[in-house]
């Protein structure tokens, strides 16, 4: 039997600028997915997927030698399954050439957007022994922090010039990190989705000097009054490209502090920093998920 683990992700700085160049910061999550296989000798490769209560929300089997659908529950998921295991097997043909049984065990909700995908690419490359960027790309695309994060053991910074990943484990020594929290805003946003509709030429080399600097200044914070300042130049830098309002001033306008969206812009996360605790405020607005970071950041 094999196993592997990769952790999920959160993208606080450099949303939608780290597709060209920009460097952004990035966090593992607490909370992951494993995947484990066991080898029969089978001509057949069972794929079950476990959600975060031990559900089961995906069921699939595929001849090994072509790598073809025999049953699945789920019309649109094994499609993307199958081209992951075929840019696998592209990669490293010797992938896979025995039968059995794959299972994977999210420990996060499917719905948070933490990374289900990528720590699934992540899980495969490992499992594989392929390089995880080059799968991603050859796969479901993006700007590969998610990959950074899935097995990194701290917060990262990480860049991406001409396709090549650069990736710098930083600390993060916020006094203020017991006043920031993570709340989910109820609804995922496809990334892919977005990272497709984001018209890129819209970033200039200006836009990336600044949220670069703006990564660097958030990271090295020690003002929680300074940080969310920054939060907001952020937002708005974004909102102007974007052509969205921030979600402070659509959701939140009412709370005192700073928030900011994470990753794609519409869903999943925000990050909110407050000198109070928030978490009456957002449950009375219909937001029940309010974690604290300490909580959900490795």
């Amino acid at each position: 039997m094999s196993s592997f683990y990769s952790h999920g992700k959160l993208l606080l700085t450099g949303e939608y600028a780290v597709l060209k160049g920009a460097k952004a910061l990035a966090m593992p999550c607490k909370l992951g997915q494993f995947l484990t296989y066991k080898e029969k000798e089978q001509t057949t490769l069972y794929w079950k997927s476990l959600d975060s209560n031990g559900r089961v929300w995906f069921e699939a089997k595929f001849d090994i030698a072509t790598l073809q659908l025999e049953h699945t529950t789920a019309d649109e998921i094994w499609k993307n399954l199958l081209k992951l295991l075929r840019a696998t097997r592209q990669l490293n043909p010797q992938f896979l050439k025995q039968g059995g049984t794959v299972e994977t065990k999210l420990e996060f909700n499917r719905s948070w957007g933490l990374g289900s995908s990528s720590t699934l690419v992540s899980a495969l490359s490992l499992w594989a022994k392929v390089d995880p960027y080059l799968l991603l790309e050859m796969s479901f695309g993006g700007s590969g922090y998610d990959i950074a994060c899935a097995q990194a053991k701290g917060p990262v910074i990480y860049s991406r010039i001409n396709k090549i990943p650069e990736v710098e484990t930083v600390s993060l020594s916020y006094p203020f990190i017991d006043q920031l929290y993570f709340v989910y805003l109820n609804k995922k946003r496809d990334s892919q989705e977005a990272v497709a509709q984001f018209d890129k030429s819209a970033l200039t080399t200006s836009h990336i000097q600044k949220i670069s600097m703006l990564t660097a200044k958030i990271l090295a914070a020690k003002e929680q009054s300074e940080f969310n300042t920054l939060l907001q130049i952020h937002e708005e830098t974004l909102a102007e490209l974007l052509n969205q309002k921030p979600i402070q001033e659509s959701l939140f306008s009412d709370f005192k502090g700073a928030i900011k969206s994470l990753g794609a812009w519409g869903g999943d996360f925000v990050l909110a920093s407050a000198d109070h605790n928030p978490i009456d405020y957002f449950t009375q607005k219909g937001y029940r998920v309010v974690i604290p970071f300490k909580e959900m950041v490795l």
